[in-house]
């Protein structure tokens, strides 16, 4: 529990301190979306097929910070400094930064607690490889579009 505490604040300071770019309207909808998003992926992952989960197999009020104030940040890190119009290689550099960020961070989490919150069942890092490439791009895509950011 002392991870994510510190996660939460942490991550929570760096993202509302760090922001330029994005308005609020923006910020509520990708806080929104990654909840949707992340809600939706473990209502399956962990509480149907058990694949990983928060502190214990069960729905529980101890995982709710990783549900809503955990990642929402991250993404709004992530797309506040997104070298948009940048050439490829430094856009494809940055994205590659923030996957090794999220698998040490993942390794992190899964220690045991108080430092660790996260526990795997049948699911790997291998598969976290494979799902967190997809998982940015769906947000990217996200506040593309919907966000319909200008091009600056």
């Amino acid at each position: 529990m002392i991870g994510l505490i510190f996660a939460v604040i942490l991550f929570n300071l760096i993202a509302f301190k760090t922001n330029k770019r994005l308005t609020k309207n923006q910020i509520v909808h990708i806080w929104s979306f990654t909840i949707i998003l992340q809600a939706i992926a473990d209502l399956y992952i962990d509480q149907k097929y058990h694949g990983y989960w928060y502190f214990t197999r069960h729905v529980d009020f101890a995982a709710l910070p990783t549900l809503t104030m955990l990642l929402p940040p991250v993404n709004m890190m992530f797309l506040n400094w997104y070298p948009f119009n940048s050439p490829l290689l430094i856009r494809i550099l940055y994205y590659i930064c923030w996957l090794v960020f999220m698998l040490i961070y993942e390794v992190i989490a899964l220690l045991p607690e108080p430092w660790g919150y996260f526990n795997y069942g049948w699911w790997k890092l291998e598969y976290s490889i494979l799902v967190d490439p997809i998982l940015l791009v769906i947000l990217l895509n996200y506040y593309k579009w919907i966000c319909k950011i200008e091009k600056r």
